[in-house]
């Protein structure tokens, strides 16, 4: 019989990959969104199946992250054997603007299913999305037994959300693992993070609709790597006899403005006649340094990423550029059909 998986965030990033690449393994998928007056399902629209058909692999279920009673109730009615819990307020800077809320369901939102599954009696696998973002200013390279000095809100939610999920598992026999995912982008990243908005800025100056871009610390230095490669890696961690915590990154880091020069220069353009500063969008407090020691994945998951720093750039760049109605360079679209000539993923 095919697996069941229940998803959080999955109209997100890394939600709308994780769907498309557990229904390439035969799974039947759930997803939980949540209820607006406006549509905001374009990363898995390509995915819906009218629910009135037969054999349906994928359901969507309005769901609150802040209500326990409906997060227990819809884990009972779906019962799966695997939740992918993503969903999240996971916008670092907006985290300083909005505390209590990102506390309620980046953190709480977690202790809410497992809540939910100890009283469940169920055996469900756990998945907990934490985040690089809880080593804070703890010096790079980072692994599994890294101390965390967390640096934001959303940083100490996680946090938060990480030990209680280490917590159930421990005190009461739940298997509950936490991938602690470096910076990883794709496409499909939300267009207010750093990574998509420099993508995009780059395109719309290309068509001559926008002339400059507007950044905050040029100097962050991130592990960035390719999105779908990241779903796989929680996948695995799933997959394992024994839940536990794993570090997933590619060990290279690069600041912002490499990330900048790399891609205006694909493009043709320099990125100094047209980036300029804005203090708004430097955060209260800075994470300067963030790197993964990935070897626990490498060993355990047998996962190793493909795509390079430059690569991901090309990727993203060509996609916004087309967005645009631009004909991109087109490196980005040989480097996916050269390491990827069978996608799971179908979209991009």
């Amino acid at each position: 019989m095919s697996k069941k998986a229940l998803i959080t965030g999955i109209t997100g990033q890394d939600g709308s990959y994780l769907a498309e690449f557990l229904l390439s393994r035969g799974y039947k998928v759930h997803g939980v969104i949540r209820r607006s007056s406006s549509f905001n399902t374009e990363r898995i629209d390509h995915l819906y199946e009218d629910p009135h058909a037969e054999h349906v692999r994928l359901r969507l279920h309005y769901g609150d992250l802040t209500s326990f009673e409906q997060t227990a109730y819809l884990i009972q009615n779906v019962s799966p054997d695997e939740i992918y819990h993503l969903g999240a307020q996971s916008h670092v800077r907006v985290s300083f603007d909005m505390p209590e809320y990102t506390g309620q369901v980046t953190g709480l939102g977690t202790t809410r299913i497992l809540e939910a599954l100890r009283i469940s009696r169920k055996r469900i696998k756990f998945y907990n999305a934490a985040s690089s973002e809880m080593f804070g200013m703890s010096p790079g390279p980072q692994n599994e037994e890294v101390p965390f000095c967390p640096r934001s809100p959303y940083a100490a939610a996680k946090l938060y959300g990480y030990w209680m999920t280490v917590n159930y598992r421990q005190g009461y026999d739940i298997f509950a693992c936490n991938g602690i995912m470096f910076n990883h982008e794709s496409p499909r990243r939300g267009e207010t993070f750093v990574s998509r908005k420099i993508t995009r800025a780059v395109a719309a100056i290309k068509a001559g609709k926008q002339e400059k871009l507007y950044l905050g610390n040029l100097q962050a230095r991130r592990d960035w790597g390719y999105a779908p490669e990241y779903v796989e890696a929680m996948w695995r961690m799933m997959q394992k006899d024994r839940p536990g915590e794993y570090v997933i990154g590619t060990g290279h880091d690069h600041t912002v403005e490499e990330f900048v020069r790399a891609a205006f220069k694909y493009v043709g353009l320099k990125y100094e006649t047209h980036v300029e500063i804005d203090p708004r969008y430097f955060r209260p407090t800075e994470v300067e340094h963030l790197v993964a020691d990935a070897r626990k994945a490498r060993e355990a998951l047998d996962w190793t990423p493909k795509i390079s720093f430059q690569e991901l750039v090309k990727i993203m760049v060509d996609a916004d550029m087309r967005a645009a109605g631009l004909n991109p360079p087109g490196d980005g679209d040989r480097i996916l059909h050269e390491k990827f000539p069978e996608r799971w993923w179908n979209k991009d």
